[in-house]
């Protein structure tokens, strides 16, 4: 199994509002401000992404969104329902699949799924036929009877997608929906979620993972401390650093004054050098065209006595774009 040649295209805007924050902020005993005056738009039938690092108030914010946590502060609306003022209709409207595995261990995989419907006012003839369907579509159906101890973490996953979208909500909510899980069942779920986008199923994700928000999310919000550093699609994000390369350069221990003489001279000797940075290991730089660049670091680092141990030329990541905004890696 492979993973899609593309990233799914990035829709217009355009769209009726099916969730927005304003000011939506959330503190914690201790002063701990886990969001900090949120506001966000994400419009019917697109994938929105919330990328950062851990602790950075991703499944705060999607936990506030449905009803989980209660927010210190600001305005919440999912679907036109008031989270907080009515969090019984909001549940209606929405699907969730947390970051623990909730499925019940008492039953059996499609017993997961066909007491879900019942739960949520399915008929008995509907709620059979809404299981059989999921289990197919989720490729399931052979673990039908398994108990759901039996699953693999993959496929405990795809059927708590299953479970969630089994009342067919307005709002698929996924807090971290690929921690944990190896390439293979990471890509499968990708595909399932692309199918279910397919169908017009409006998705909100949380992931601190680059690949997941690149291939899978038309829009995302980049955010760190409860803030939105930038929020935009994932090409427009990368195109905005203003540079198509990033050149990262390690030397042997040398002089500071060494590696400094080294960056004076590309930045002086290449054209479009943006982001100059000297680090403790050597040098870190963008580049507006990276025709000639690696043969120039290697001819003036020479120049300036440094030896190169190592030399890579990268196209901008959403981990590039991060640490510009922060100053630090995108995992920490």
């Amino acid at each position: 199994m492979t993973a899609p040649a593309t990233p799914a295209p990035a829709p217009a805007p355009t769209g009726e509002v099916v969730i927005r924050t304003e000011g939506l902020t959330k503190v914690y005993p201790g002063g701990v401000k886990a969001v900090d005056g949120l506001d966000l738009e994400v419009y019917q039938g697109e994938i929105f992404g919330l990328l950062g690092p851990n602790g950075a108030g991703k499944s705060t914010t999607a936990g506030m969104l449905t009803t989980r946590v209660l927010p210190t502060g600001g305005r919440a609306l999912v679907g036109g329902v008031d989270v907080v003022a009515h969090p019984a209709a909001a549940k209606q409207l929405i699907g969730v699949v947390p970051q623990s595995n909730t499925l019940d261990r008492a039953l059996t995989v499609w017993e997961n799924l066909y007491f879900h419907g019942r739960f949520f006012g399915m008929s008995a003839k509907v709620a059979r036929r809404e299981s059989d369907r999921l289990l197919e579509q989720f490729r399931l159906e052979e673990r039908a009877k398994a108990p759901v101890l039996a699953l693999s973490g993959g496929m405990a996953q795809r059927l708590m997608v299953a479970r969630a979208v089994m009342h067919r909500p307005s709002i698929l909510f996924l807090d971290e929906p690929t921690a944990g899980l190896d390439p293979q069942s990471r890509i499968a779920l990708w595909e399932i979620l692309e199918e279910l986008h397919d169908d017009g199923q409006t998705i909100l994700l949380t992931t601190h993972y680059m690949e997941e928000a690149d291939q899978l999310c038309h829009r995302l919000a980049i955010i760190d401390h409860g803030r939105v550093l930038a929020l935009d699609t994932p090409e427009a994000l990368k195109a905005s650093i203003g540079a198509d390369t990033f050149v990262t350069v390690s030397t042997a221990p040398v002089e500071p004054a060494v590696r400094q003489a080294l960056a004076d001279r590309l930045t002086g000797s290449l054209t479009g050098v943006t982001n100059m940075e000297v680090t403790d290991d050597g040098l870190r730089f963008g580049v507006r065209g990276a025709r000639g660049v690696l043969p120039a670091v290697l001819a003036a680092a020479d120049e300036s006595g440094a030896t190169v141990v190592d030399l890579r030329a990268e196209e901008p990541t959403l981990e590039t774009v991060f640490i510009e905004l922060t100053g630090k890696d995108l995992r920490e």
